[in-house]
């Protein structure tokens, strides 16, 4: 089968978006379809699922502890009778001084087709399946290497994204309609939770509430992704507070509080914290009729937020919730492998392209404007102006200083300043003046345009503005010396020496998304 026959073939999956939402529902089907076959023993209907070639190799590569996931992806993969190998954080070289990247190309070299990842470090799949595609062009591989992730740091955990859906789906007779649903626990760390920002778009209309301490809140780029999807969201601080009112959801999702990666002041307060998320026997006579209540996995030992009490309830779908990732994960490693797929009928994930409007042209005043350094007209030159309009002297300022440094200016003889709006008194912008500078090169606008989106640079020749030019941030900032994404744990920050090329895409509220681990930072933190 080639490669254009089938659009899962070869596919990796970095983060739930990569899925769109007929793909998923393509796989669920399928999903269904495997669990029913399984039930009544339908061999031949289960052997169209396998990938059934020994020399077909999936590669688990688990550079953090696990035991469900990576046991679960285990059992898939030796449904498929393929060449499985597994790499462990204990033995793994990863983990030491070795490259991701050249330590995952060998592997790619030696037959082995897909690989599951688990990693302390965010954005790892994504560098790897853009490594991958070159790495199998220069060397006329048979097949693109494809990666899973199963889990990078507190970004995202899409396979398991994938068995909540089907779960949610499963659990609700198969309809998309509506969803209303509580996530409980620790929403900072909790990279389950995170992935439903955009994983659950799979319903058409969605409700979240959102339970925890301040301490474990949802970070706010991820409400914002939930808002930007359409989704109505509200936050509680306790899952009490929630349970006092009356418009409750029906399906709860709880995550582990993971305090022990917050220091020490917040171990201190660890059992308040705890008992802020955690369900108690008091609470029973509050839930609705038909609630559920799931839970990714493990519960902790000591202080479970679902107690032991719970198993035997109604609301204990946490177990059916862990045993789809079997069948959610045999189908994902069967749909890339390219055993099904074939059939598929739907919009496929868009291909992301951004336009190069960032640089508009604007026609210089009729009436000759004279700008001036100081006290002395500007006869030739270029004026910065506009800079950073709206902010304080005094953080203008120490753009300014920045911004001379970022851009090389100081080779020039300028100058900087800050001034007032003649138009609207109390609001600041900053400028700066190239006098010697006939103009700036394209790649320098281009930089100045990622350093300092809004600002005008004018061209003055003869004492007149001969060109203006208004700048935006760019839609995509990629390939910008001296730029550096400010998450620490981000496979693409230098202090991991993988020397990845960093790159932002903008958001609709002008942040900017690092493309590897999904960090929102503004064009004022990405610069080193």
């Amino acid at each position: 089968m080639g490669r254009n026959e089938n659009i899962f073939m070869e596919r990796s999956l970095c983060v739930s978006a990569d899925l769109s939402k007929d793909e998923k529902l393509y796989l669920f089907d399928k999903t269904r379809k495997l669990k029913k076959a399984w039930k009544e023993k339908d061999y031949q209907a289960l052997n169209a699922y396998r990938i059934n070639d020994p020399d077909f190799g999936i590669y688990e590569v688990f550079l953090e502890d696990s035991t469900r996931t990576r046991e679960s992806f285990r059992n898939a993969s030796e449904f498929h009778r393929v060449k499985l190998s597994m790499f462990d954080s204990d033995s793994s070289s990863f983990n030491k001084s070795e490259s991701y990247i050249d330590g995952f190309m060998t592997l790619a070299g030696y037959r082995n087709h897909i690989f599951i990842v688990r990693s302390k470090l965010e954005g790892v799949c994504r560098l790897l399946e853009r490594a991958g595609r070159e790495y199998a062009k220069r060397n006329e591989l048979e097949r693109l290497p494809a990666f899973i992730n199963a889990g990078d740091g507190k970004h995202e955990h899409p396979t398991q994204e994938l068995l909540d859906e089907f779960t949610l789906i499963e659990d609700n007779n198969g309809a998309t309609d509506h969803l209303h649903i509580a996530l409980v626990g620790d929403l900072f760390h909790g990279r389950t939770v995170h992935s439903k920002a955009e994983g659950l778009t799979i319903f058409k209309e969605v409700r979240v509430d959102l339970i925890a301490p301040a301490e474990l809140a949802m970070p706010q780029n991820y409400i914002n992704k939930m808002k930007n999807n359409g989704f109505e969201v509200r936050i509680f601080s306790s899952l009490s507070e929630y349970l006092d009112q009356p418009d409750t959801a029906t399906r709860y999702y709880f995550t582990r509080p993971q305090l022990e990666r917050m220091g020490e002041e917040i171990l201190k307060r660890q059992q308040s914290l705890r008992e802020a998320v955690t369900f108690r026997k008091e609470f029973l006579g509050k839930v609705k009729p038909d609630t559920f209540f799931y839970h990714p996995l493990p519960r902790h030992k000591v202080s479970p937020t679902i107690p032991t009490f719970l198993d035997k309830t109604s609301l204990n779908h946490w177990e059916a919730q862990s045993i789809n990732g079997m069948f959610t994960r045999i189908t994902l490693l069967a749909a890339v492998a390219g055993t099904i797929g074939s059939d598929f009928e739907g919009q496929a994930s868009a291909t992301s392209s951004y336009p190069d409007e960032f640089i508009v042209e604007k026609a210089p005043h009729s009436s000759p404007k004279v700008l001036k350094e100081g006290i002395n007209p500007l006869t030739n030159g270029v004026v910065i102006d506009r800079f950073c309009r709206g902010e304080s002297k005094e953080q203008i300022w120490d753009y300014l200083f920045k911004t001379m440094n970022i851009m090389n200016f100081n080779k020039y003889r300028g100058s900087i300043g800050v001034g007032e709006s003649k138009k609207e008194p109390g609001i600041y912008k900053g400028l700066i003046f190239l006098p010697e500078t006939r103009s700036l090169s394209a790649s320098e606008i281009r930089r100045l345009s990622a350093v300092t989106a809004g600002c005008t640079v004018n061209i003055i020749e003869d004492n007149k503005v001969v060109k203006k030019l208004q700048l935006s941030s760019p839609p995509r900032i990629y390939g910008i010396e001296g730029t550096c994404c400010p998450n620490t744990d981000c496979i693409s920050h230098p202090s991991h020496n993988e020397h990845v090329t960093t790159e932002f895409i903008r958001q609709k509220n002008s942040d900017l998304e690092c493309v590897y681990c999904g960090t929102h930072t503004t064009f004022k933190n990405i610069w080193i």
